[in-house]
């Protein structure tokens, strides 16, 4: 039987994902923690720990009685690969350690990504598939769950898609990437809206993906051409062959048969319910 968690731990929490996700998990009565830097405002209802990844005494107080740590912190779009290696495997590594001798029953919940996946996949991502990613963001994520997942801790990895929603402006920002990566115009995204990584967080946190590595995504992948005429930035049209048609799409049969279930079924959806 799952039940309500008890004081949760949450890094990363002025982030894209992680500031409407608090939001939400507070909202609904979940008894939040966040870990920030001197004067990051939280909401009301949130307590705070003060201190960074990097500052072992503030973990070691953070985690103190906490029953599950989601940790969301991380470096992505910078061109300092030293720093994404630092914040992303050796920030991990210090709070799994911080958790291991003052909340060694708590749950681990790490946010990964799908990035981690072979761009020449054969399939769309699973989460058994061999992965050895290059770039230093996910190469450092894939570091960080093997840390994780040796640690000894009652650990989950999700590995998360292209998020979207709340106004966040990244699916706004997406064209501009498009077009300086010369993405193919035909090549489809998994997607999953910020409502939707707090359903699966509140799944995690009920224990039903306990040991396990799970990809989180809506029912819908939806090609970028798509995607940027619906921010109103149209791309070029193109008849080429796409070459590795797998790639940034992920398959999701683990988490339906864990009980996920999206909220917000397809980018379309959201626009409908003026949710973008």
């Amino acid at each position: 039987m799952m039940n309500q968690p008890g004081k949760v731990l949450i890094t990363g929490v002025t982030g894209l994902v992680g500031e409407p996700l608090l939001q939400r998990l507070a909202t609904t009565g979940i008894d939040c923690r966040a870990l920030v830097r001197a004067g990051k405002r939280v909401p009301a209802s949130v307590s705070v720990a003060e201190g960074d990844l990097f500052d072992v005494t503030s973990l070691n107080e953070a985690v103190r009685d906490v029953s599950a740590i989601i940790h969301l912190a991380a470096v992505f779009r910078t061109k300092d690969t030293d720093l994404i290696w630092k914040s992303n495997l050796e920030g991990t590594r210090n709070l799994i350690s911080a958790a291991k001798v003052h909340a060694p029953a708590a749950r681990f919940i790490f946010a990964s990504t799908t990035h981690v996946y072979n761009a020449a996949n054969p399939h769309p991502g699973r989460e058994d598939d061999e992965v050895a990613p290059v770039q230093a963001y996910p190469a450092s994520k894939v570091a960080a769950e093997k840390e994780l997942r040796a640690s000894g801790l009652n650990w989950v990895v999700l590995r998360f898609p292209f998020v979207y929603g709340d106004g966040d402006g990244h699916l706004e920002a997406l064209p501009n990437h498009v077009i300086a990566g010369k993405w193919h115009p035909a090549m489809r995204m998994s997607t999953i809206h910020h409502r939707d990584i707090a359903t699966a967080m509140n799944l995690a946190l009920a224990g039903a993906m306990d040991g396990r590595i799970v990809n989180i995504a809506d029912d819908a992948p939806t090609s970028v051409y798509e995607l940027a005429r619906l921010v109103g930035q149209p791309l070029e049209s193109s008849a080429e062959p796409l070459v590795n048609p797998w790639y940034l799409l992920s398959d999701t049969s683990l988490a339906r048969s864990l009980g996920f279930q999206p909220t917000v079924r397809t980018v379309y959806q959201a626009v409908q319910e003026t949710i973008l």
